[in-house]
């Protein structure tokens, strides 16, 4: 099988053509804003360390940038894209520019934030350029829907990049911080400009790498039951613990005792608590109810 040449990616020139064509134009909605730079893609492809055995997973794939990119060195991509229009022309973009990999694509048109399934084998890496709005839940959705997605790497809002990496004790650590790392080893990648973009955005972007973890958190508490330590902890997060989970728990008294038991000041804060020691306040959860 011949190699793809670098001619079958996408350039500025070749963005603003098929945008053109298709009557496209990006929207703040939907947090649009391709890729127009070839480096940057193979960039974002050698960072998600995708090797030639991988069947990636792509989310929100536009006019198919970081696609072809994918598609120079996976064995398989599926790209999920909820915009009819983009959805529909993908498949085309890929047989014109890299016929012979165009048996290795699928696409599925379907919002990522639903999506329990997807064609083929199942995936062992996730790499996307995720939309500011959605970035998070679809993250989250992913990694827990699809539990073979070893390697992750998104491209995010700077900020979104900072909190998903964010340790106990940082001032953006938080929600999506600790829910992340229930799945995952989390870390910035890499910091992303403007100018590769079309359009270009108001905010800069960055890499984040999650790998998932070898061994799940070792708990007797379900997900469910530790995320909802969680958002109680970080709902109020300038209370002492046994003040923000005083409602998780049925009153102050009884958070204080679940805290106790799991070895933890009722006068710390959430920022200050690792995903562990969320999951053993819910172990203890039960005590005052």
């Amino acid at each position: 099988m011949s190699s793809p040449t670098s001619d079958a990616l996408l350039g500025p020139a070749d963005v603003r053509e098929l945008a053109a064509a298709l009557g496209v134009r990006p929207t703040k909605q939907r947090g649009q804003n391709f890729v127009i730079d070839a480096n940057t893609v193979r960039r974002i492809v050698r960072t998600a360390e995708v090797r030639p055995d991988d069947v990636v997973v792509e989310v929100g794939p536009g006019l198919g940038s970081l696609t072809l990119a994918l598609l120079e060195v996976a064995d398989r991509v599926t790209a999920v894209e909820i915009d009819d229009v983009l959805a529909a022309a993908l498949p085309a973009t890929v047989a014109a520019r890299m016929p012979e990999r165009a048996d290795r694509f699928a696409l599925v048109h379907s919002d990522a934030m639903h999506i329990t399934e997807l064609p083929g084998p199942a995936p062992t890496a996730l790499v996307a350029n995720l939309p500011y709005n959605v970035a998070v839940p679809v993250l989250l959705h992913m990694l827990d829907t699809f539990p073979g997605i070893e390697r992750t790497l998104v491209m995010v809002q700077a900020e979104v990049a900072d909190r998903l990496a964010a340790r106990p004790g940082s001032r953006v650590y938080g929600v999506p911080s600790v829910k992340a790392n229930w799945y995952a080893e989390v870390r910035r990648a890499g910091a992303i400009g403007r100018n590769v973009f079309w359009p270009a955005p108001n905010v800069d972007s960055g890499l984040v790498s999650l790998v998932r973890r070898a061994e799940p958190i070792r708990t007797t508490a379900s997900k469910k039951e530790v995320f909802a330590v969680v958002d109680a902890a970080f709902a109020q997060r300038r209370k002492t613990l046994r003040a923000a989970l005083a409602g998780w728990a049925g009153s102050a008294p009884a958070a204080e005792a679940a805290l106790v038991a799991a070895g933890i000041s009722p006068q710390a804060r959430g920022e200050s608590l690792t995903v562990e020691e969320f999951a053993r306040i819910a172990e203890h959860g039960e005590m005052g109810k």
